[in-house]
């Protein structure tokens, strides 16, 4: 039973007739034309507006017919000759490197030639016209094609090409889309699958929030995101398909490249890969545009009148189509044209037009079937659109790598290879060019026709692309005030440090000057981190707005949804909100306009869930705050083993982009933020990103103590925060502690001075990894023949007694500092799984409460000679850290 026949037929004389004339066509012309019949009607009532779900697949055709394919508006044999320029130089790029075993991908281009050629000569908008130009995510192993198109231009040199995968000279050119290593060309990293997908997507959103919030015009700003086929299986890569088609993100068009091959072999062997794409995408809201088939076939198609030909291509597994790309036509027509329709359709070609149709003749071939799907998609209001066209992976680089399965691993050609290329793209190149060692580069001269040609071109679409550009100026430092908010402290009041960044963030977000620049992003945990209040005051962006009453409407802080909304609530998703920061946090390059992203999650799930996301993020440049809220291995009382952070610092340690900070209190907070903003956006912008650990318990946050330099210590990891009597006598301990774990550490400085006579200076760590990275500089200084201390050293050098260190982190967080650290170095950590209990049940458990702070304190004086072993003893018995019955 369907779900239509739970309403009541007030026809059904009518509802007969129909059901009749359907079984009539069947029985008549068979299930075939029914079929089609079926689908003609449903097309047509979903086009006169009549609400019907849509059709998951269509035919196995191109989605625009030859006869309506728009006029070409350019120099089509001017257009080829710069393709097969384009080609040749960039096979030659990566096979002068092969000697070297520098490697690089010559296949993933060759067959994606015309799809880059054709949105570069009729489509992609560059950023010397109106508004910021389009947004360029090019296929990561397409990049030696980009790179030969680009010298075309003349922004590359012959020496440039030849330092392709050689950077350590700080000339060459990166292997992939990198922007911090060629920060004037790309914009986006991509090579990573999945991501770039997903970046693109968030990117069109993000354009959207920038023109509703009235900060830049991203009107004419169009998203291209090129992937192949086979990144499609990366989860990420259609993770957000429902985000664009429910935003309507008309200004996004996909561009799948087809060649149904992954790296090792087929993507679907035993089906097809484009239909089920189509069927994912068309699910998800989105316009499809197939172009699989070039004009060898439109006469074909147009003879095929019983449809024979049309479901034999339906039929047909990609492995098979692979295999019909390379080999005889024998064997075409023997294992594809068979049956009496489709012999008598293929009677009239000769072997080699046999041939060309499944080794030539497929649309991402050809430059007016690319030409009319751009078009077709540009055109499309109301949702995004993917573009599916199908090539052979290693197009004209010769029957030794079209369509083979080891094609992608394949890394130059031979000079038999390059004479046969030459000839089949009918460049001028002359035998005794080809003689020598290398194959060389050619290009036709600064002043021929296709140079000025494809300047011309570029310079109508806006200017040269891709192409990154930074332009945006520095933004004004915000006031004191916020800040002293914080440094003042809260008196009595206990507050968690999450609830103390949250309220400097909405404070900063009042500011005149840069308060609308801030993009607060959360996936779904607004109300963890007390930021509900933010709903009805910054509001939450929504393209479509409020269309309901929410059910809270009578509260103080409702749910409010706005088209100009500040607030961005992501869903459950991390992967999302990350591209999203990701978008905010190179705005200030994209579109020339700086934002400050805030991105705030549990902390668990950050850099564990997201690390790739973030080492992109730090490829991109980004900037702005990314904040690991309800950090700690031991403060998410009751939340168990998946929800205890003891190791995102240890996980951002290894990005060189992160800054991380653990602060203990709300005044170092304060001191962190505002050197973040100067550092990020002031005169002298650094291309980095700030990560703060906060946590979700309530402690005494005291105003910010009057220790002298006690600001440049926050900023570079460490200050004394509470030092012992200095006029005590008896044995003497440091202990280097960071963020809620401070607070432990004051404890047993207590318990120490009262019950045993050891008197402990308190330091609060707020970065280990950005002490530990001061002291690698200075080590590379000494190695340069620089006498350089690293400050670490600094401060806790002639520092009686051994060094404990002590953290809500694994051991190997503090542990980063130890080789520079003069005393004995001792830590104690949160290693191991979390577990449910109480905080103070879990850091017994763990050993880093004030009781076993003391105990280890007294044992590492007893193996110093300054405490006597037996008072070890007696302090284990008397907090019950004996061993265990």
């Amino acid at each position: 039973m369907s779900e239509l026949d739970q309403l009541p037929d007030r026809d059904r004389e009518e509802t007969a007739e129909w059901r009749a004339s359907l079984d009539a066509v069947v029985r008549n012309a068979g299930p075939e034309r029914a079929a089609y019949l079926v689908r003609r009607v449903h097309e047509f009532a979903a086009e006169s507006g009549t609400p019907l779900p849509g059709l998951l697949s269509s035919d196995y055709i191109n989605t625009v017919p030859a006869a309506a394919q728009p006029e070409f508006d350019g120099d089509l044999e001017m257009e080829s000759r710069i393709t097969a320029l384009n080609r040749w130089n960039a096979a030659a790029m990566v096979t002068r490197g092969a000697p070297a075993g520098l490697g690089g991908h010559i296949s993933t281009y060759a067959s994606a030639a015309w799809l880059y050629e054709i949105g570069f000569h009729h489509f992609f908008r560059g950023k010397h016209g109106d508004g910021s130009g389009d947004q360029l995510f090019l296929q990561g192993h397409a990049s030696p094609g980009i790179y030969a198109r680009v010298f075309l231009e003349g922004r590359l040199s012959l020496e440039q090409l030849d330092g392709f995968r050689r950077e350590t000279g700080g000339h060459g050119l990166p292997s992939y889309p990198h922007p911090r290593r060629l920060p004037w060309l790309w914009e986006f990293p991509t090579v990573s699958m999945g991501l770039g997908p997903l970046g693109a997507i968030y990117q069109a959103r993000f354009n959207r929030y920038l023109h509703a919030r009235g900060i830049r015009d991203t009107s004419a700003s169009r998203v291209w995101a090129f992937l192949g086929d086979g990144e499609t299986d990366e989860p990420e890569s259609l993770a957000a398909l429902t985000l664009a088609s429910r935003e309507g993100l008309d200004n996004l068009t996909f561009v799948v490249n087809c060649n149904l091959q992954r790296l090792d072999g087929p993507v679907r062997s035993n089906s097809k890969i484009v239909q089920e794409l189509e069927a994912r995408f068309r699910g998800a809201g989105w316009n499809v545009v197939k172009t699989l088939w070039g004009e060898a076939w439109d006469p074909l198609l147009a003879r095929d009148t019983t449809g024979d030909l049309v479901r034999r291509l339906g039929a047909v597994p990609d492995a098979q189509l692979q295999t019909l790309a390379a080999r005889d036509a024998a064997y075409i027509r023997g294992n594809f044209f068979t049956g009496d329709a489709l012999s008598a359709l293929s009677d009239d070609l000769s072997d080699a037009q046999v041939v060309g149709l499944f080794a030539d003749s497929r649309g991402g071939h050809e430059p007016l079937k690319v030409h009319a799907a751009y078009r077709a998609a540009v055109e499309h209001r109301g949702a995004p659109t993917v573009v599916l066209a199908q090539t052979v992976k290693g197009h004209t680089l010769g029957s030794a790598f079209e369509s083979r399965n080891a094609n992608h691993q394949m890394k130059k050609l031979t000079t038999a290879q390059f004479r046969e290329m030459r000839d089949l793209l009918e460049l001028p190149i002359p035998d005794s060019a080809l003689a020598g060692d290398q194959v060389p580069y050619w290009h036709p001269g600064e002043n021929s026709p296709e140079v000025r040609y494809l300047r011309e071109r570029r310079a109508a679409l806006g200017g040269p692309a891709p192409a990154r550009e930074v332009t945006a100026k520095p933004l004004p430092q915000p006031p004191a005030k916020p800040f002293e908010a914080l440094e003042k402290g809260f008196g009595r009041q206990e507050v968690a440090t999450t609830m103390a960044l949250v309220r400097l963030v909405k404070d900063l977000m009042r500011e005149e000057g840069t308060g609308r620049r801030w993009v607060p992003i959360v996936p779904d945990e607004a109300r963890t981190f007390g930021m509900e209040s933010l709903f009805p005051t910054a509001g939450i962006y929504s393209p479509q707005g409020q269309d309901y009453d929410p059910v809270d409407a009578g509260q103080l802080l409702h749910y409010k949804e706005s088209t100009t909304g500040q607030l961005l609530i992501e869903g459950i998703t991390e992967a999302g909100s990350v591209a999203e920061f990701t978008a905010a946090a190179t705005s200030y390059a994209t579109h020339g306009e700086p934002m400050i992203p805030f991105y705030i999650f549990y902390a668990m799930f950050g850099f564990q869930r997201t690390g790739d996301q973030f080492w992109a993020l730090g490829d991109q440049m980004g900037r702005g705050f990314v904040v690991g809220g309800t950090a700690g291995r031991t403060t998410m009382t009751g939340e168990g083993l998946q929800h205890g952070d003891g190791h995102s610092h240890l996980l951002a340690a290894t990005n060189p982009a992160a800054i991380s900070y653990d602060p203990a209190f709300a005044y170092e907070i304060a001191v962190i933020v505002r050197d973040g903003l100067r550092r990020m956006y002031g005169e002298d912008p650094e291309d980095v990103f700030y990560y703060l650990t906060v946590y979700n318990e309530p402690t005494r946050q005291p105003p910010m103590p009057a220790v002298p330099g006690i600001e440049e210590g926050i900023v570079r990891g460490i200050y004394r925060y509470r030092a012992a009597d200095p006029s005590a006598t008896g044995p003497r301990i440091q202990l280097l502690s960071s963020g809620t774990a401070v607070h432990w550490a004051l404890r047993a400085q207590e318990l120490l001075a009262s019950d045993h006579g050891v008197h402990a200076d308190v330091w609060s760590v707020t970065s280990w990894t950005e002490l530990r990275r001061d002291a690698m500089r200075a080590d590379d200084a000494r190695t340069r023949g620089e006498e350089r201390t690293p400050y670490i050293g600094q401060v806790l050098a002639g520092a009686p007694g051994p060094v404990l260190a002590v953290s809500d982190w694994m051991r190997q967080v503090p542990d980063q500092i130890s080789q520079w650290v003069e005393q004995d170095y001792y830590s104690l950590g949160t290693d191991g799984f979390g577990l449910s209990d109480t905080r103070e049940a879990v850091r017994r458990h763990f050993g880093v409460d004030a009781e076993s702070i003391v105990v280890t304190a007294l044992d590492r004086l007893a193996l110093a000679g300054r405490v006597p072993p037996e008072a070890v003893a007696r302090a284990r018995t008397r907090y019950g850290l004996g061993p265990e019955d």
